[in-house]
């Protein structure tokens, strides 16, 4: 990270003080890990207060962490083969912080800076937190999906409804409890002359592609 972007990253962990917490970066992005309870005062001054300026809210969307840091295979194996997925090596100094964590991701045209907000959800269910369309309006149709996709609701959305999937739909397709072959199925039933829903027949199976490829790093081993 440049000596600039640092400077900005201080004046931010300055002005909100111990609630923060600076989320490390790989790459240099700037992120900040705040409590439910502080996310409109922290992002209204984001937003407003001269020094930050962060006019607008180019996304948001949420992470369901339950089964965080589990997986099929490690990178490793996932290479020697074949499977093109694969999950990689943990940090040991990163904690969950609960099983839902909303995402927003702030942009300063003033100063040419980028952050993001990382926010869990209290425990609950359903799991719940503050609507950000007051302070930028763009929040609408992202909160909708959040709340379509993983089920979280935003306390003061004006029309929080589905957004992607059908009318009554079961569930919430990006919860890692949902089933990958979901919950029902749809066929055309000659007798009724109409579409019919009826509860799913296809088998629960791993969705991780497997690619044949060579690779001679491997080349010579059994």
């Amino acid at each position: 990270m440049s000596p600039y972007y640092a400077a900005f990253a201080e004046r931010i962990a300055q002005r909100f003080g111990a609630g923060l917490e600076r989320l490390p970066s790989e790459v240099g992005e700037l992120g900040f890990a705040l409590p439910a309870e502080r996310l409109v005062e922290v992002a209204t001054a984001l937003r407003d207060e001269p020094p930050f300026r962060f006019e607008q809210l180019i996304d948001l969307t949420a992470l369901d962490l339950s089964t965080w840091g589990q997986g099929d295979w490690t990178a490793d194996q996932a290479t020697r083969t074949g499977f093109s997925r694969a999950r990689t090596a943990l940090q040991p100094d990163r904690a969950r912080r609960g099983r839902f964590v909303v995402v927003s991701h702030l942009l300063s045209v003033t100063h040419n800076h980028r952050v993001r907000l990382h926010v869990a959800c209290p425990d609950g269910d359903p799991p719940q937190l503050p609507s950000l369309v007051e302070l930028w309006p763009s929040a609408n149709w992202m909160e909708r999906e959040a709340f379509d996709m993983f089920g979280i609701l935003f306390d003061g959305h004006p029309d929080l409804r589905r957004i992607l999937t059908d009318y009554g739909f079961v569930g919430h397709p990006f919860r890692k409890d949902f089933p990958v072959s979901g919950h029902v199925e749809v066929r055309y039933d000659p007798e009724q002359g109409r579409v019919v829903y009826q509860p799913v027949s296809i088998e629960p199976r791993n969705s991780v592609p497997r690619v044949i490829r060579k690779d001679p790093r491997f080349e010579g081993e059994a």
